[in-house]
């Protein structure tokens, strides 16, 4: 059977107290409807239609680029009527209906609640909670068998007392769908047409209803305000750190960690407090990351050590590179192997060669560094003129002086030196020095200004 999955995107979240469309508030870094969106595609599902409301647009511009067929509620009515917005576009296999608001609900879970459906019947997800309160209730009949769902504002005190909730998540086949939507009442408290009613009339008509349980409450949770959400990332965030532990990483702290993305670990990795993975990340064996330091869409080789505060942005180190503290590794900074980039350094669009050391204090950038370079405190390169990027290009074994500017483009040579607080603006040729800076004059018993007497206020 094919699969389409319809997923209800269309409320306006009051209770977030935002300008911004409910489901695009982050979990992990990335929207929470787009966590719903990558687990119904590991699913393999044929068609995704998501329904829109509230932020309409907002919506599709954040999700521009994924396959989606984008359905409008221009009135929000209930779940029912959502559906029903997409119903026109349905094959006519198995159709899956999720919510963009709960984004931690897993692939095996979603997996076993497909494999139940057929002509003959349909499943739902249920959670059992020690407080109920908000959620619809599930009725079983004398048999067990799920019979109906009440909400909770129109369920009985008795009914109230039931402890089985309704998650919203079920699937169905295309069929079953049409024949029972067009017969959804807003005949309730809500004036609203529930899709949770369609379960009485698939009791009624002899269709059994699958039930079945997630592994954790946590995955069925929705969001309707801040502190749901913080504790759904904090949910998301352990979950992650479980696993980085179970691959043998090992975190200083499993609560402070924060995996924005994809990270990757080997063997023996350590990870201290407070680091923030984003993007695409991978950590080979050994490396060190030490606390609070900030690592993006970067490739760190076995054996590096990044020290505290450091921010690698789209860097890579080939292995056994020293980076940090309070160092910045900005798009297109290339280590390689045994190369030092040391505190309150800035490089960017920089090949670092192998052994080379750039210690303190200085900005490299658009540059390419041979092998044993070393690169004094203060030191930079100037790249811009104001209007365009010009490179800079030192040779192996080089020495830069302290407090050396370095006007690009310009190429200083192999073995070369560079005098400390020069400003070099033409090549240096290999086993040369290079020295620009103005003479220096020494005057002997210089009486030094002193501080005029203030006077007195006149009176």
């Amino acid at each position: 059977m094919t699969l389409d999955v319809v997923i209800l995107a269309a409320g306006q979240g009051t209770r977030m107290r935002s300008a911004t469309p409910k489901v695009l508030h982050p979990v992990a870094g990335k929207p929470m409807v787009r966590h719903v969106i990558d687990t119904a595609m590991g699913l393999g599902a044929d068609r995704l239609h998501v329904v829109i409301g509230h932020g309409a647009e907002r919506v599709r511009e954040r999700l521009a680029g994924c396959p989606l067929r984008f359905v409008v509620q221009a009135e929000q009515k209930g779940t029912g009527h959502a559906v029903a917005q997409a119903l026109d576009g349905l094959g006519d296999g198995k159709v899956l209906v999720l919510y963009g608001d709960v984004p931690l609900i897993r692939h095996d879970t979603l997996s076993a609640l497909l494999d139940a459906v057929d002509e003959r019947h349909m499943a739902l997800l249920t959670v059992t909670l020690a407080d109920p309160t908000g959620y619809g209730r599930i009725k079983r009949n004398a048999r067990g068998e799920a019979a109906a769902i009440v909400e909770h504002k129109d369920a009985s005190e008795a009914e109230r007392a039931i402890t089985e909730c309704n998650t919203g998540i079920m699937a169905m086949t295309a069929d079953q769908l049409r024949r029972w939507l067009p017969r959804l009442s807003s005949d309730n408290a809500q004036g609203e047409y529930y899709l949770t009613d369609v379960i009485a009339m698939a009791a009624e008509e002899g269709t059994a209803i699958a039930t079945a349980q997630p592994a954790s409450a946590t995955e069925v949770e929705g969001v309707n305000n801040r502190l749901q959400l913080a504790r759904l990332e904090r949910a998301h965030q352990l979950a992650e750190a479980e696993r980085l532990m179970t691959g043998g990483v090992t975190l200083a702290d499993p609560a402070r960690l924060d995996v924005r993305g994809r990270l990757r670990c080997g063997q023996d990795v350590e990870i201290d407090v407070g680091c923030v993975f984003e993007g695409e990340v991978e950590l080979a064996e050994g490396v060190r990351v030490g606390p609070y330091s900030i690592i993006r869409d970067s490739r760190i080789g076995p054996g590096c050590v990044i020290e505290a505060h450091s921010l690698l942005d789209g860097a890579i180190l080939d292995g056994e590179c020293q980076v940090g503290p309070f160092a910045r590794l900005r798009p297109g900074t290339h280590l390689a192997r045994q190369a030092k980039v040391g505190n309150f350094v800035e490089t960017k669009n920089a090949r670092i060669g192998e052994g080379s050391k750039i210690n303190h204090l200085s900005y490299v950038g658009d540059a390419r560094l041979g092998r044993d370079v070393n690169v004094g405190a203060g030191t930079i390169t100037c790249n811009y003129d104001g209007a365009n990027k010009h490179h800079t290009e030192i040779g192996d074994a080089a020495f830069i002086g302290s407090n050396t500017a370095l006007v690009a483009p310009v190429r200083v040579g192999e073995r070369a030196t560079i005098g400390a607080g020069s400003t070099i603006s033409r090549d240096v040729e290999a086993g040369a020095l290079g020295v620009a800076r103005g003479r220096q004059i020494t005057k002997a018993d210089w009486p030094r200004p002193r501080k005029q007497p203030k006077s007195e206020p006149k009176e």
